[in-house]
């Protein structure tokens, strides 16, 4: 096994996060009985920072993985690689985060595919261990890993849903955009724009929001309110900066811009 500098996985500085409800509460909860956990909630309403938020806050490892439709268990868990001395064994993160005890999260993982994700079982029931075919071993966990996987339930489909056998060995937190003054401040911090722009955003928002499956399959994310409130900190008309950061990411659809254009311009 090579050599692994745990450090370099910590989280360096304090992400800034917002509390909602009782999320860090009940996360805190499930790390101490090192629970699994499943984040559900739409794009961009701030799963990943949250991970690293209660990654930070716990002094703890985080290795996150983005998961894709060409994941493979290998890319997971590792596989054999040549070099001029031969074979070695390269472990995939999954396996260092268990071999190291860093919380490895896995975001998106319904876009990996079924047979992959099946991997993870060992190491979300009271086994705790990941067993590599191809290398003859079984990692057992360190007593500090964890899993924590995300997904965003409006795109499921049958072909793209976790199977419940997958489902039911973890505990759920579902995340949704914040209320409209929580928003605002979190805007108003991350974009640093005043109070008054950051509300307007966020208005913009929620009238996108309210247009999910009557044109629209997501509104208007948090991240992109921070992204519109930055570009107007960096001296971007408003109404620009949301064309560029809301409007154009959103939709391609002529008439649905020219009704998000119109909310724009109702507040810029």
């Amino acid at each position: 096994m090579q050599d692994i500098d745990r450090d370099q996985y910590l989280v360096k500085s304090e992400p800034y996060y917002h509390p909602v409800h009782q999320e860090v509460d009940l996360y805190r909860a499930a790390y101490e009985a090192r629970m699994p956990v499943m984040l559900k909630g739409p794009t961009g309403c701030g799963k990943t920072r949250f991970v690293e938020y209660m990654a930070w806050t716990l002094g703890k490892p985080l290795i996150t993985v983005a998961c894709n439709e060409d994941m493979t268990a290998s890319d997971l868990v590792g596989r054999f690689l040549l070099d001029i001395n031969g074979t070695k064994w390269q472990d995939g993160p999954l396996t260092v985060a268990a071999r190291i005890g860093a919380i490895c999260y896995l975001d998106e993982v319904v876009e990996a595919r079924q047979d992959t994700t099946v991997v993870i079982h060992p190491l979300t029931d009271h086994r705790r261990n990941l067993p590599l075919e191809k290398k003859g071993e079984i990692v057992e966990a360190h007593p500090d890993f964890q899993i924590v996987i995300s997904y965003n339930p409006g795109y499921q489909s049958l072909m793209k849903d976790l199977k419940q056998s997958t489902k039911q060995r973890f505990g759920a937190l579902d995340f949704d955009y914040p209320t409209a003054a929580i928003e605002t401040e979190i805007v108003t911090h991350e974009g640093g724009v005043d109070k008054a722009t950051a509300e307007k955003l966020v208005q913009i928002a929620h009238r996108s929001r309210n247009l999910k499956g009557h044109g629209l399959d997501e509104g208007m994310s948090t991240r992109l309110l921070v992204y519109a409130a930055q570009l107007i900190g960096k001296g971007i008309d408003p109404q620009s900066a949301a064309q560029m950061a809301l409007v154009g990411p959103l939709t391609d659809d002529p008439d649905m811009r020219d009704t998000l254009d119109a909310a724009v311009n109702t507040y810029f």
